[in-house]
């Protein structure tokens, strides 16, 4: 009894998992703006980068937000501290604007779609507006990553990497020594 109840189970979720997968979009297209959840529109209204500069991120080059919250486990000095809370209010001022026009033109990309107007020279210009706007706010997150770089000692970046999980690896591209200037 026991085999044939495991069985049935088994079978259930084989089919209940192929049901899923052949609707992998199911309920999506009841939101406002099908191309970016409520949570990505929030984290673009709010500036957040997400994964956009997961390329700095992930190769020793961290962001002033991160900094910002591991502040004391660095030992910022007050002056590293006023330039990281400077450097994500000058992100941010940049960041939110290209999110909402991101937003905006994803917008005029569904409208178009929608309304069934949409044609090949409108996909063309929409979607090179997109990518370009795409671009624009990735380059932003990733700069201010450079810049954040710059702040750092050489320890509080080992640091950094430690209590992110990143453990310094020795094949580091960059040598934050060569920001370390005495601080």
């Amino acid at each position: 009894m026991k085999d044939l109840l495991l069985a049935a189970v088994l079978v259930l979720s084989s089919v209940n998992a192929h049901a899923q997968s052949q609707q992998p979009y199911s309920g999506m297209q009841s939101r406002p703006l099908k191309a970016l959840s409520e949570a990505q529109i929030a984290d673009l209204r709010a500036g957040r980068g997400k994964t956009l500069a997961l390329a700095a991120e992930l190769n020793g080059y961290p962001g002033p937000v991160h900094i910002i919250e591991l502040a004391d486990a660095l030992a910022l000095t007050p002056e590293q501290r006023t330039r990281m809370h400077g450097l994500y209010q000058a992100m941010k001022a940049e960041a939110v604007p290209l999110g909402e026009q991101l937003i905006a033109r994803e917008s005029e990309l569904d409208r178009a779609f929608a309304s069934r107007n949409v044609t090949q020279p409108i996909l063309t210009v929409a979607t090179a507006q997109i990518g370009q706007t795409q671009a624009a706010l990735r380059a932003t997150h990733l700069r201010y990553h450079l810049l954040t770089v710059e702040v750092l000692t050489t320890d509080q970046m080992q640091t950094y990497a430690r209590l992110r999980g990143y453990a310094a690896a020795p094949d580091q591209r960059h040598d934050p020594a060569m920001h370390d200037s005495g601080r």
